[in-house]
């Protein structure tokens, strides 16, 4: 049985709006293991709407910002010789987030983010991801993730 790396984050700091389990507004989004990657999955609502027919841009940015540090625990994890599930896993913040939109982004089809990591290091995960909307690749990010501050938690 898989388990989402979310699913494993401590309670004090699972109620992000994107991913967050404890969140019941948020969209909810679950991040896996994938061989040498990671993979989430997401269907807009037609709520989500830019343009009738299309994404809110600001969406795809918050899930590629959230699939990047799901992404991130997972990696330093596995970086540490340990898997993602097998223990609380460890919460990153955005320090930096690009995303270039490559083509528009339709709605009704579902999305599937891919990351794969750039860097691994002792406080700082950098992360580069991919979005599909079926085949077609719609949206790319580059994000520089950092561990959280320990001021943040049980807030």
């Amino acid at each position: 049985m898989r388990i989402a790396i979310q699913d494993t984050y401590p309670d004090d700091v699972a109620h992000c709006y994107g991913c967050g389990r404890l969140n019941p507004h948020g969209y909810q989004l679950k991040t896996y293991p994938a061989g040498e990657l990671t993979e989430s999955r997401f269907t807009p609502e037609p709520y989500h709407t830019a343009i009738p027919g299309f994404v809110y841009g600001g969406l795809i940015a918050s899930l590629i910002d959230c699939h990047s540090t799901g992404s991130a625990a997972i990696f330093k994890m596995r970086a540490e010789g340990k898997e993602p599930g097998s223990e609380q896993a460890p919460r990153f913040v955005t320090a930096h987030l690009e995303v270039d939109y490559l083509a528009p982004t339709p709605l009704g089809v579902e999305l599937r983010l891919v990351g794969r990591a750039v860097e691994v290091k002792e406080r700082k995960v950098v992360v580069d991801t991919e979005m599909f909307a079926g085949e077609k690749l719609v949206a790319k990010g580059h994000a520089v993730l950092v561990r959280m501050p320990e001021t943040m938690a049980g807030r």
